[in-house]
C-alpha cells in the first residue's frame, strides 16, 4: 500500500523543492520504492534530479492535458529505487486548459490510481498557488507536509493555507490531513531562528518533525549540479539533516502504513 504526499506551501521560497528533492532522495536511499511528481510549472524538482524537463517526451502536462497514460512519463533517476515525472514548460498554461475539463479537479487522483502499488510512497511537489494544479494533488494525496523557513514573516500565510487544507478536506478529500511541518534555514545563532521554531510549534503542536534542517551551503549548491545534497556532500549538514528527517518520517509512518 502507498502514501502519497504532497509538500505544498502557498508561501513560495519556502525550502519546498529542497524538501522534496532530498527527502524523497533519502527515503529511497533507505531501500524504499519512490515516485516523484513535479507539477509545479517552474520544474525546479525535475532539475534538482539533474534532468532537463525541454528533453522529456512525456511529461505530467501530457497526463494531466492530453490524456497520456501515466506509466508512460515515468523516467529513472540517478538516485536508486526513485523515479520521476517531469514538469514541462507548458504547465504554466495547464490551469486555464483544465477549466474546461469534465471532473477536473479529480484527474491526477484518476491517473495515479494505475501505479500507486508500484510504489511505497508518491511525493508531489505542487505550486506555492491555489489553481487547479494544487487542488488536483491536495485531491489525490493522503497528507500534506508543509515546509517552513525559519525567517522572518515565517507563519505569514500559515491561516490561508490551514484554509485551503480545510476546504479541500471537507469537499473533497476527506481523508486529507497534515503529515507534518518541516522546519528548514534554521541558524542557532540567532534569537530569530529559535523564536520562530517556538512559534511553529505552538501553532501546530504535535505535527512538527524534531529534525530540523539547518542554513547550509550545501543544500543550496547540490541543485546546480542536478544531485541531490546526500549525493553531493553526503557528509555536510544538509544531508544528515535530510537523512534524519527521512528516519523520523519512515518510523512515524511505519505504525499507519
Amino acid at each position: 500500500m502507498s502514501r502519497l504526499i504532497a509538500i505544498f506551501n502557498q508561501k513560495g521560497g519556502v525550502g519546498k523543492t529542497t524538501t522534496n528533492v532530498n527527502l524523497s532522495s533519502c527515503v529511497a536511499r533507505k531501500g524504499k520504492k519512490v515516485l516523484v511528481i513535479d507539477i509545479d510549472p517552474q520544474g525546479n524538482t525535475t532539475s534538482g534530479f539533474g534532468i532537463d524537463k525541454k528533453e522529456v517526451p512525456v511529461s505530467i502536462y501530457n497526463v494531466l492535458i492530453d490524456g497520456e497514460d501515466i506509466k508512460n512519463a515515468i523516467i529513472e533517476t540517478n538516485v536508486e529505487n526513485l523515479h520521476l515525472i517531469s514538469s514541462n514548460v507548458e504547465l504554466a498554461g495547464a490551469e486555464i486548459e483544465l477549466t474546461g475539463k469534465k471532473n477536473r479537479e479529480t484527474i491526477l487522483k484518476k491517473a495515479i490510481e494505475s501505479i500507486k502499488d508500484d510504489y511505497e510512497y508518491i511525493f508531489i511537489d505542487c505550486p506555492p498557488s491555489l489553481g487547479l494544479l494544487t487542488i488536483n494533488t491536495l485531491v489525490a494525496v493522503d497528507s500534506v507536509i508543509i515546509p517552513i523557513q525559519c525567517e522572518y514573516y515565517a507563519l505569514e500565510g500559515v491561516s490561508q493555507l490551514m484554509d485551503t487544507i480545510k476546504l479541500i478536506k471537507s469537499s473533497l478529500n476527506p481523508s486529507l490531513e497534515i503529515e507534518g511541518v518541516v522546519l528548514s534555514m534554521f541558524d542557532g545563532r540567532t534569537n530569530l531562528s529559535i523564536q520562530v521554531v517556538d512559534e511553529v510549534k505552538k501553532y501546530f503542536r504535535g505535527k512538527v518533525y524534531t529534525t530540523i534542517i539547518p542554513r547550509n551551503i550545501r543544500l543550496a549548491e547540490a541543485p546546480s549540479f542536478g544531485v541531490p545534497v546526500i549525493d553531493y556532500d553526503p557528509k555536510s549538514k544538509g544531508a544528515e539533516a535530510y537523512d534524519e528527517l527521512a528516519d523520523e518520517f519512515l518510523d512515524y509512518l511505519e505504525g499507519v502504513i
